[in-house]
């Protein structure tokens, strides 16, 4: 949760006078002296309260303080609602994996990328197939070319151990794409069985 601003209220004010903002009418607002300014909450029922400490005379306001606060917190949760974080997913291939396997992946890769997030794909080699790394790099560099209306490779394919990594970023973060080129770009196989 975001960092919560603590308001000096009613006698919690030591400044000798204050400005007040926000009353109705409009010609209320202005610099009164503190023993004043809480003279005018209390006889509204409400709290005055501090918002700008560091003004010159400070600025407060007259308000329910517990108003206040509830506004605070949402604007807050609003913010964070806002605020999307870019994850890593991770999709995996077998170096000689089949043209339909490949069209499923691009499909969850598009899905994944739509959403503002960045594919890390790995082809993870086994046994012997770690002498032909050309097949895991030519896998690569297809899925990386199918999703190229989505995403541009950040990272390009290397070698790291018996792995082979490449890392790809959305063009435009938390951009849905509306249009026909996510639809061309993965085609529906032939049916090859």
């Amino acid at each position: 949760m975001s960092k919560e601003i603590n308001y000096r209220i009613n006698k919690e004010i030591t400044a000798p006078e204050v400005r007040i903002v926000g009353l109705e009418p409009a010609e209320l607002n202005g610099i009164y002296p503190i023993e004043q300014a809480l003279r005018m909450a209390e006889e509204r029922g409400m709290d005055l309260v501090e918002i700008a400490p560091q003004a010159n005379p400070p600025v407060c306001r007259i308000i329910e303080y517990s108003r206040l606060r509830f506004e605070q917190k949402k604007k807050a949760k609003e913010a964070k609602q806002k605020l999307h974080q870019i994850e890593v997913k991770e999709i995996r291939f077998r170096p000689h994996t089949d043209e339909h396997d490949l069209a499923f992946k691009v499909r969850h890769a598009e899905n994944f990328l739509q959403e503002g997030n960045k594919i890390k794909a790995t082809v993870f080699f086994r046994g012997r197939s770690i002498a032909h790394p050309e097949f895991g790099e030519r896998l690569l560099r297809e899925f990386a070319e199918r999703l190229s209306h989505l995403a541009k490779v950040e990272v390009a394919p290397r070698l790291d151990g018996k792995n082979m990594t490449m890392v790809l970023a959305p063009l435009k973060p938390g951009k849905r794409s509306t249009g026909g080129k996510a639809g061309e770009s993965s085609p529906s196989p032939s049916p090859k069985e």
